[in-house]
């Protein structure tokens, strides 16, 4: 059953990890244009948002969710290495950055028609303020995805001649995503004056928008606390079950 749920954990994560890839490429495209970066939001938007795409993504996010609760609540030690504690940490970030994209793209489109393109989502961006937050939320995604995939095929005689190329494709992406989201920020704000007009679709429900994010972040915490504190709960049971035998 563990290596069953193992390699659940991982074929999940790579659909993830392809997700989060394609957002980093499409940012980065803005470093050409704003309607470059706009063709490739399409292609993305046309492969996710297909049944099948839209199953594996969403899917794959609440599988990995169930089984990193499944991962917390089981551990007896929380001794671990630097880097499975950076994993472990930038992996729980990675929620609250598809709850944001949910709600501000999916459940947008779903519930009031807003139909997303790179110069709209920029602009809600600005508006709210949020743009280093997104920026901030992907680095950590692309961090756990990439150290899980490493640490899967690490010891693989490929992976490990390759290893400076990949680390070096690991930090330039997301450098290259950054780039190209300032750079779409910045014509974003010279097309629209000096301040952008947000989208009155968003406008006009963005305090029902706020609230479905508001209550899936506190439903997400509220779930990975419990699943820590029910765990630390049944290993001090467990101790004190076996001192009662000694």
């Amino acid at each position: 059953m563990q290596a069953v749920l193992r390699r659940l954990q991982f074929g999940t994560g790579m659909v993830l990890l392809t997700y989060l890839s394609m957002h980093l490429v499409n940012h980065a495209l803005g470093l050409w244009s704003m309607e470059l970066a706009g063709r490739g939001l399409e292609v993305a938007l046309r492969l996710w948002r297909s049944a099948p795409g839209t199953i594996a993504l969403y899917g794959a996010a609440f599988a990995h969710f169930a089984l990193a609760l499944h991962t917390i609540y089981g551990r007896r030690n929380w001794a671990l290495p630097a880097a499975e504690w950076i994993r472990l940490l930038a992996g729980l970030s990675l929620p609250l950055l598809l709850i944001r994209h949910a709600v501000t793209t999916r459940l947008a489109s779903a519930l009031y028609g807003f139909e997303p393109n790179y110069e709209r989502v920029v602009v809600m961006l600005l508006t709210s303020g949020t743009q280093g937050l997104q920026l901030a939320l992907l680095a950590p995604g692309w961090l756990h995805g990439c150290l899980g995939l490493w640490f899967r095929l690490r010891h693989h005689p490929l992976a490990s001649r390759m290893k400076l190329a990949l680390f070096a494709f690991a930090a330039l992406l997301p450098l290259l995503s950054a780039g190209g989201f300032i750079r779409m920020t910045l014509i974003a704000e010279t097309k629209n004056a000096l301040r952008p007009a947000p989208d009155p679709t968003l406008l006009v429900h963005q305090l029902a928008l706020d609230a479905w994010r508001h209550d899936l972040v506190a439903l997400y915490l509220t779930l990975t606390t419990s699943a820590f504190v029910a765990g630390q709960l049944r290993n001090r049971i467990e101790r004190r079950g076996l001192q009662k035998q000694h």
